[in-house]
């Protein structure tokens, strides 16, 4: 099969196409000019093609080179914090963006499109909602977010106007190797990695710990999609999730206990986010009925993989 995929080299892009190659798909990955390294430089079954989410003609001659069968949009600006800098340019590239994305496959094949959202359009939810599911109504309370749930939206639009299958995914928190810093699992494991290293002092200064979260694994994120792509409904929107609310000082202790180290554990008031939701947590059934999917590395082994990740960079 022939796939293209946007934000190949992201975080969960790099996954999914680490997967989709070792199914035997010819995977072409759409790179920004200003991309750097390719994790995949030499693989046969790769191939980059230079596209740009705010060039429309430039989709158009990526989808007219890859001819896919299926296409994953993962790219976009996702920092929740950036947007507040560049609000316009957040909602350009992540909703605007994807009206090009999906322009450019109605026009070239109408192959099945997935396209990656964010649980983050929910905001600041109560006890009562939870576990959230797709009928939850989402506030959103930034760019980012507004941004998202607009190209949520465009889902069932597209679907009914020119009958592009395209699925959206709603994933909650995912973790593990290669995530960038500025989430609070790739920090904390950075930090725990300096510390087991001895390159820092053994001090972790933290934020509220008490808060609680629906972490997955990225590569079962990853397969999420791949199943999504593949029976997910047209027009239809899926959560993605544990399904499991874990809190950050569980997140944090596992980690120092993987390390075998002694922290010193230091709370720091200019960490801590005002107006926090004290507990969020989704509910994937209707993606795990659908599509048999459901969530396959264990909490440990994604904070394990994600220190020795940590470790391999520290010591590079």
């Amino acid at each position: 099969m022939q796939i293209l995929v946007t934000g190949a080299t992201g975080f969960a892009g790099s996954h999914l196409v680490d997967q989709l190659l070792a199914g035997g798909h010819q995977v072409f990955g759409l790179v920004h000019p200003a991309s750097g390294h390719l994790p995949w430089p030499n693989h046969e079954r790769f191939s980059p093609i230079q596209g740009d989410l705010l060039d429309l003609e430039s989709l158009k001659s990526a989808f007219k080179l890859a001819e896919p069968n299926q296409v994953f949009h993962l790219a976009g600006q996702a920092s929740p914090g950036l947007s507040w800098l560049d609000p316009a340019g957040t909602i350009a590239v992540n909703t605007g963006g994807t009206v090009n994305l999906l322009e450019a496959a109605q026009m070239f094949g109408r192959p099945r499109t997935l396209i990656v959202t964010s649980a983050h359009i929910y905001g600041k939810v109560s006890p009562e909602q939870l576990p959230l599911s797709e009928a939850t109504i989402p506030a959103p309370r930034d760019p980012y977010a507004v941004s998202k749930w607009a190209a949520a939206m465009l889902a069932p639009v597209y679907w009914r106007r020119y009958g592009l299958p395209v699925i959206e995914a709603r994933p909650f928190n995912h973790i593990g190797p290669r995530q960038a810093p500025g989430y609070v699992v790739p920090d904390f494991a950075s930090q725990v990695a300096s510390v087991k290293l001895r390159q820092s002092e053994a001090e972790i200064r933290v934020g509220n710990l008490d808060v609680e979260r629906d972490f997955t694994d990225v590569r079962d994120i990853a397969r999420a999609y791949r199943d999504l792509a593949d029976r997910g409904q047209p027009g239809q929107s899926y959560i993605v999730s544990s399904g499991q609310a874990v809190s950050i000082r569980h997140i944090l202790d596992l980690l120092v206990e993987l390390s075998g180290c002694q922290v010193a554990i230091t709370s720091d008031p200019e960490r801590v986010r005002p107006a926090e939701s004290p507990r969020i947590v989704g509910s994937s059934h209707k993606l795990s009925s659908e599509t048999g999917w459901k969530p396959l590395i264990g909490l440990r082994q994604s904070l394990q993989d994600t220190l020795d990740d940590w470790l391999d960079r520290r010591s590079a």
